[in-house]
């Protein structure tokens, strides 16, 4: 199906050479291109360079001398065309195409224009004034086609295909679109007849698919199958066909049928690599776990098969790697994630699949190898670092944060949105060593670059409180963490902790109740605090079961 090309990017290839097609489409372009001397043929070439400000001058000076310059106001509306300024491009070839309107050229550009601001009206009464006078041109049914179908006027589509079928004989893409647009309008058995009738002069085996998937949905599968095997008597590799035959054996379970023709289509070198693992992950999609364990060594050969076909491909490396992670293999998946790494060091998206993927094997130090490893290519990439800061987290490796989030510091070189965070976790690593004096510098200086960083104004104000000092100072903190991120339960505990040793049990029940509902209940040290402030005020029972759910946590090491 042809589609109307809105954008401005598909016009790159076209407009340039408009020129040569005046004369063939009796427009009067090349005429005034002589009559200008070569200062629009100078725009022109100006415009190949995409220097648009220097040949619009040019063109300026040309419409203000001559005003009834069709060619200088085409080539103005072109300029503005690529500049994506849609209204002032209208308005140079509604005058172009007033000089000329005997030019093809002008008035399609002119549709084109009145497309990219949405003006589905103009836009499509442009196209049927250019059908009337140009009957032949394909481009413009099709065109015109979409365009009501973009306005829902169904109608008049059916109409526009019957015109074509009457200037140029009916083709199986006109067919498959009359069939596709009376499904639309409900009318199925209207949709088939339009099939019926197609295959009754000719043979094709898009059209004869197309049946066979029609009856597919209507439950026929004996007819369905006798239109798909119809297809393939036509053209025996036709992938289409192959697939409705194989969805035909899996509506019946015949299995062995099933995967012999997807099998089939797996092999066929045709079929974009792509277009397979896209069948493949709906296959899977869609199919019951009881289904894949019952024939997984099928499945599990289509993946094997996929990857010796296309062994440096990196879909299909891709794809099997999902799969095998997916059921469970993930050593299997994981040496294809390296794989499609090590076959294309060039690209940062299979570096990062890897050590994803690696990262659920918890093998700390190999995560760590492999971060460094891509670090060599990738070497302004931060999220390999903070790959490398979660490795070193889990092996309580506080030095090696600090270590890191400094290179990501000289990496960002200022970008507060990468610089911040990486100083934050200095802080908080530093706090994690025993040393105060560096952790609160950092939080210090954090805090004049963004006097509102919640997760430092936070840490902060609960070391101090930890400290029992400067507690006025550590309240306000907190209570600003609040209210950047109201919900969070470190900051509740944060505040409700400070309220009590302030002396505001009262408030400070206030803040657990809601740290509770917002999963306070999953810390060990949130529920204890939440016990004392209970005892404090004299609520003892209850304190008594928040102080048992918190030794439950500590059991299962959720501090």
């Amino acid at each position: 199906m042809r589609i109307i090309k809105t954008f401005i990017s598909v016009l790159a290839g076209m407009m340039l050479c408009a020129p040569a097609s005046f004369a063939q489409n009796g427009g009067g372009a090349a005429g005034s291109v002589q009559d200008s001397g070569g200062d629009i043929i100078t725009a022109v070439g100006m415009m190949g360079q995409e220097d648009y400000p220097r040949a619009l001058s040019i063109l300026g000076q040309i419409t203000a001398s001559e005003p009834e310059n069709d060619a200088a106001w085409y080539y103005t509306g072109l300029c503005h065309l690529y500049m994506k300024d849609a209204e002032d491009a209208q308005e140079a070839l509604r005058k172009a195409a007033g000089l000329d309107p005997g030019n093809y050229w002008y008035r399609d550009r002119l549709a084109m224009a009145y497309s990219m601001t949405g003006e589905a009206e103009l836009t499509t009464e442009t196209y049927e004034g250019l059908l009337k006078d140009f009957p032949k041109k394909t481009d413009l049914y099709y065109n015109l086609v979409n365009l009501y179908l973009n306005q829902g006027q169904m109608d008049k589509a059916l109409e526009a295909l019957d015109q074509i079928e009457a200037v140029f004989g009916k083709s199986e893409q006109v067919t498959g679109m009359k069939y596709d647009i009376l499904l639309r309008k409900n009318k199925p058995d209207e949709a088939f007849k339009a099939l019926e009738e197609y295959n009754m002069e000719f043979s094709s085996p898009y059209v004869l698919t197309k049946m066979g998937d029609h009856s597919m949905a209507e439950y026929k599968d004996s007819a369905a199958l006798a239109y798909f095997r119809e297809a393939l008597d036509l053209q025996s590799d036709y992938i289409p066909a192959v697939l409705g035959e194989a969805e035909v054996y899996r509506v019946r379970r015949d299995y062995p049928e099933y995967f012999k023709h997807i099998g089939k289509f797996m092999d066929d070198d045709e079929s974009p690599v792509e277009t397979k693992t896209q069948y493949l992950d709906m296959f899977l999609s869609r199919t019951e776990p009881r289904f894949l364990q019952s024939f997984q060594p099928q499945i599990d050969s289509l993946y094997d098969n996929l990857v010796l076909k296309y062994p440096t491909d990196s879909t299909a490396l891709a794809a099997s790697g999902v799969y095998w992670y997916s059921t469970d293999r993930k050593d299997k998946a994981l040496d294809l994630f390296r794989q499609n790494m090590e076959r294309h060091p060039e690209s940062l998206g299979t570096a990062i699949a890897y050590i994803q993927v690696l990262s659920y094997t918890e093998d700390w130090e190999r995560i760590e190898q492999a971060a460094d490893s891509v670090l060599l290519r990738f070497p302004g990439e931060t999220g390999f670092l903070e790959m490398k800061n979660y490795a070193c987290y889990n092996r309580q490796d506080w030095q090696g944060i600090i270590d890191n989030s400094k290179r990501i510091i000289e990496i960002a070189q200022g970008d507060t949105s990468l610089t911040i965070p990486a100083m934050a976790n200095i802080g908080d690593m530093y706090h994690e060593l025993g040393d105060e004096k560096q952790c609160f510098q950092y939080y210090k200086q954090i805090l004049k670059l963004n006097p509102d960083y919640a997760p430092t104004l936070n840490n902060y104000a609960y070391y101090l409180s930890q400290k029992g000092k400067s507690l006025k100072k550590a309240c306000d903190m907190s209570r600003r963490s609040l209210l950047k991120d109201p919900d969070n339960v470190n900051y509740l505990d944060t505040y409700g902790w400070i309220l009590h040793l302030m002396g505001n049990d009262a408030d400070a029940k206030t803040q657990f109740k809601r740290a509770m509902m917002y999963g306070g209940k999953e810390s060990a040290t949130c529920l204890d605090h939440y016990a004392t402030v209970l005892e404090a005020l004299g609520e003892n029972d209850l304190a008594k079961v928040y102080r048992k759910q918190a030794e439950a946590r500590k059991a299962e090491g959720k501090e």
